[in-house]
C-alpha cells in the first residue's frame, strides 16, 4: 500500500491545494485549515451555508497566503502576528484567533456576503471532542487533524453509484488529507494505526459525510444527491454513538514528520472487528 495524494485546505471550505510533499505538526499538516471565514458574528463560514467558497483559490506563500477567485485581481495577506484577537466559533467551540482584517472587504466581495478571515496561530487552543480518544491539537479542521480515505473504497462507492443511476464521483468530494492505494475496497475500518514515513497516525473514528460531499468542487453547485443517497444504502453506522453515512476515517497524529506521495503505508495495528454498518 501506498500514499497516491496528499491534500491541504489552508481556508476551511476553500479549494485544495495538492501537495507532492507535506509536513506534519501535532494540529495536523502544516498549513492546513490554519484559516477561517465567518460571517459577520464571527461564526464559521463552509460550502454548507457559503457554496461559493469552492472557488477560492488559495496557496501559503512565505509572509502569509495567496488569495484568487475568478473575475479579481489576487491579493496576498499577511499572516497576522500582533492583531487583534477574537473569540470565533467553529461548531461547539470557541476559538481565541488572530483577524486578518486586510482581506476582510477583498473576501466579502468575492463570496458574496459579509466576511471576516481569523488565522490560527500557535497561541490559539482547540482540541479534539475527546469522545473517540484523548484530547488532541486541531486546528480548523470539522473535528479531526486528518481525513484518511482509499482509491479502492471510492471505486467501491462509484459502482453503487452507477448502479442506482447516478454519476461517477471524484475523491475531490470528500476532501481528505491523505488518500492511499491499497488492495480492497473498506479495508480502511480494520485499521487502527499505521504508519507513513516516520509517522504513526491512530485512525479513531469513521467519518460521517454531509452535503458538502454533493458540491461540485470547482463551483460550489450540488448536481444531484449523491454520493450521500448511495452511501446511505451501502455505508450507514451502525454504531449506537455515531450515526449517518460514512466514507473516510478521522485520524490523529502522533508525532511530526514528513510524508510525501509514494510513500508505503504500514498497518501497525488492526480493528478486527471493523465498524458494524446498518
Amino acid at each position: 500500500m501506498h500514499v497516491t495524494s496528499l491534500q491541504i485546505y489552508p481556508v476551511k471550505g476553500a479549494r485544495a491545494v495538492n501537495c507532492d510533499q507535506v509536513m506534519t505538526n501535532a494540529r495536523g499538516f502544516r498549513h492546513d485549515r490554519r484559516w477561517l471565514a465567518t460571517d459577520a458574528d464571527n461564526r464559521f463560514l463552509t460550502q454548507r451555508d457559503c457554496p461559493a467558497l469552492a472557488r477560492l483559490m488559495v496557496a501559503p506563500v512565505a509572509q502569509g497566503l495567496s488569495l484568487s477567485f475568478k473575475g479579481r485581481d489576487d491579493i496576498t495577506i499577511a499572516t497576522p502576528v500582533d492583531g487583534k484577537r477574537r473569540n470565533v466559533t467553529i461548531w461547539n467551540d470557541r476559538v481565541d484567533a488572530l483577524h486578518a482584517a486586510a482581506a476582510d472587504a477583498w473576501l466579502s466581495d468575492a463570496l458574496g456576503r459579509a466576511v471576516r478571515l481569523y488565522y490560527m496561530d500557535d497561541e490559539a487552543a482547540r482540541d479534539t471532542s475527546g469522545r473517540w480518544g484523548a484530547p488532541a491539537p486541531v486546528s480548523f479542521a470539522d473535528g479531526y487533524p486528518f481525513l484518511i480515505t482509499t482509491i479502492q473504497s471510492l471505486e467501491a462507492l462509484n459502482q453503487e453509484i452507477i448502479r442506482n443511476g447516478g454519476a461517477l464521483v471524484g475523491m475531490e468530494r470528500f476532501r481528505p488529507n491523505i488518500v492511499i492505494d491499497t488492495d480492497r475496497p473498506w479495508t480502511e475500518d480494520c485499521w487502527k494505526v499505521i504508519k507513513i514515513g516516520e509517522v504513526v497516525i491512530d485512525l479513531v473514528k469513521p467519518c460521517v459525510r454531509c452535503v458538502v460531499t454533493t458540491k461540485d468542487q470547482t463551483t460550489g453547485e450540488s448536481p444531484g444527491k449523491e454520493p450521500l443517497r448511495s452511501l446511505g444504502k451501502i455505508r450507514r453506522s451502525a454504531h449506537p454513538d455515531l450515526s449517518g453515512a460514512l466514507f473516510g476515517w478521522n485520524a490523529v497524529p502522533r508525532n511530526g514528520g514528513e510524508i510525501n506521495t509514494g510513500d508505503a503505508v504500514e498497518v501497525v495495528e488492526r480493528r478486527p472487528e471493523g465498524w458494524p454498518l446498518a
